[in-house]
């Protein structure tokens, strides 16, 4: 994989996954784990309103398609494809977790293909 952008995540969300990761042994969790090893660990009260953290509401852009998509990010149990609900287990949860806006992120996907995505805006 190329280089990949700078990653914040907080205190109780590297916390948090950690314990996930620990349970759900699966290749997107490998590479969650291997995200979340790299990136800047800040207090919560310290995250900028711009980083993609667990429950933020994200809107990003497809590199290829041009298309842009907004989704929450969510822990696997609260994932709802028809609430635009995404967990940070799948890929594209994964691939967003850390990112602040501005950032581009190229991410393996399951088909073999590798999507790349630039955040657009987020909310929390």
């Amino acid at each position: 994989m190329k280089k990949q952008p700078q990653l914040i995540i907080t205190e109780t969300d590297i916390e948090k996954l950690t314990a996930l990761i620990n349970v759900n042994r699966t290749e997107t969790s490998e590479l969650l784990e291997e995200e979340l090893s790299r990136a800047n660990i800040v207090a919560d009260k310290d995250l900028p309103q711009d980083v993609v953290a667990m429950n933020s509401k994200v809107s990003y852009i497809d590199a290829e398609t041009k298309k842009e998509s907004t989704l929450t990010l969510v822990y696997p149990h609260e994932a709802s494809i028809e609430d635009k609900k995404v967990s940070v287990l799948a890929p594209m949860g994964s691939a967003l977790i850390g990112l602040q806006v501005g950032q581009t992120i190229q991410w393996p996907m399951p088909n073999g293909n590798t999507k790349k995505i630039k955040i657009v805006s987020v909310s929390q």
